[in-house]
């Protein structure tokens, strides 16, 4: 009889992570699981290695070894055995984290674990997280200030905007103590990270102090917890489900209708703004800066230059719409072209296609021998678009052609020998282009590397 009780944690766990994986993952799913080789995610990989008949899905590993612990290529060699003890495939990544980090150490190294993660390729990545992280999560939202969103802490699965992967917590509903037990009972080994006793970090002062202290007073306090991150799921969705309403007489394209948002009761304005910012991946603005936000937003006089800091993203409003507007490229100067049917322009983050045509474009002629050079305005310009009519400056024509503010310093311009000869989205300079039957090349802007747009250029396309 004894032994049977030592056995029912592991049950346990095993059929609670079975239970997951019936939920999410389909027959012959590629699975990853993020291995530390603590307590968690040895368990999660004995569980997983113990499940694979069973649910028929393929699984690997890898080990994000960050080099911050004298321990770490101990950390990354018992990794390595005990994959190997499970006959699973295991990758180990090395992760380059700054030691003077502005955001800090810790945000560092979390930021190039999620880059690492990010690029796995398969259907889920598996983390170990339970039912005490998010406990902690909870805890750690809350002194935030948190929303409904924030206080839901942890989903069971999620997919990040960039990731391969889907991110797949099958350890949720199991304590710590539990996974204790299963480790117990089924004599595993596992390491222990020494920065986890570290109080300055929040998280552990939450793990070693506040939540023991916690338990004593409120027994099961982290169940309790996990619990009431789940209702607040559920109060962000019905959120979520609000907002999609609104949305679809505000939101068009990337462009938030402000007049549409004006209309709203503040509630439910704040919850529209919050979802157009979300939809794009971008952490959620605080109360502070989202009520900033709508102030200026909907309060700003029609011809004033509303432009809020998201950071590192821009909320801009132009001609009765917000945008949301990435980084700008780097300052860097312009390229020379020599033929190629695509450039990359480091100073307007986009590229540049080269068509051969016959009688439009630039001519071709005239380009050739010459130094065609592209890059970004420096201003002043002026662009003559049709035979004897008058040279306007690139300032009118850009207000002309209703250019949002931030674009206009990052759209790419072609100058031969000095000559500005064509400007994307407004056109070329008259004078340069081809005759009929003459031929001619004709430069299209195309969005930037990794199929993204990473000007908000989007407008012109």
């Amino acid at each position: 009889m004894a032994a049977s009780r030592k056995l029912l944690p592991s049950k346990r766990v095993v059929e609670a992570v079975a239970e997951v994986l019936a939920r999410h993952v389909a027959p012959r799913a590629r699975l990853t699981l993020a291995l530390s080789g603590g307590l968690d995610s040895t368990v999660l990989l004995d569980v997983l290695a113990a499940l694979r008949e069973r649910h028929a899905f393929l699984l690997q590993a890898v080990h994000v070894h960050h080099g911050l612990s004298p321990h770490a290529d101990d950390w990354a060699d018992f990794c390595v055995r005990l994959c190997a003890a499970h006959d699973v495939d295991l990758r180990v990544a090395h992760a380059i984290v700054p030691r003077d980090d502005q955001a800090g150490i810790e945000a560092a190294a979390r930021r190039e674990r999620q880059r690492i993660f990010a690029a796995q390729e398969a259907d889920f990545l598996l983390t170990a997280h339970q039912q005490d992280d998010q406990a902690e999560t909870l805890l750690l939202q809350l002194l935030r200030g948190a929303g409904p969103k924030g206080l839901a802490a942890m989903p069971e699965v999620q997919r990040r905007p960039g990731w391969r992967a889907a991110l797949l917590r099958p350890l949720l509903g199991a304590s710590r103590a539990a996974l204790r037990d299963y480790a117990a009972a089924r004599a595993l080994r596992w390491v222990e990270d020494e920065s986890n006793a570290e109080v300055r970090y929040r998280r552990n002062a939450l793990r070693c102090e506040v939540m023991p202290a916690l338990a004593r007073h409120f027994p099961g306090c982290a169940a309790t917890l996990a619990r009431a991150a789940t209702l607040q799921a559920e109060a962000a969705a019905l959120l979520d489900d609000l907002a999609q309403l609104d949305a679809r007489t505000a939101i068009a394209d990337d462009r938030l209708d402000c007049e549409a948002l004006s209309r709203l009761t503040p509630q439910r304005a704040r919850n529209l703004l919050r979802h157009f910012v979300g939809r794009s991946g971008l952490p959620l603005p605080n109360a502070r800066v989202l009520e900033e936000a709508l102030r200026q937003l909907l309060g700003a006089r029609h011809d004033a230059r509303v432009r809020i800091n998201l950071n590192p993203w821009e909320l801009w409003r132009f001609r009765g719409g917000a945008y949301l507007v990435p980084p700008a490229p780097p300052l860097v100067g312009p390229v020379r072209w020599q033929g190629e049917a695509t450039l990359w322009v480091p100073a307007c983050g986009v590229q540049v296609q080269f068509e051969s045509v016959v009688g439009k474009g630039l001519k071709l002629g005239l380009l050739a021998g010459r130094e065609v050079m592209l890059g970004a305005r420096q201003g002043g310009e002026r662009l003559q678009l049709q035979a004897g009519g008058p040279h306007h400056s690139l300032k009118k024509l850009l207000q002309e052609h209703a250019v949002p503010p931030w674009q206009r310093a990052r759209l790419p311009l072609l100058w031969c020998d000095g000559h500005l000869a064509w400007v994307a989205g407004i056109g070329f300079d008259a004078a340069l282009c081809a005759g009929p039957g003459e031929a001619g090349v004709s430069p299209r802007m195309v969005e930037a590397r990794a199929g993204q747009d990473s000007t908000g250029l989007g407008m012109l396309s």
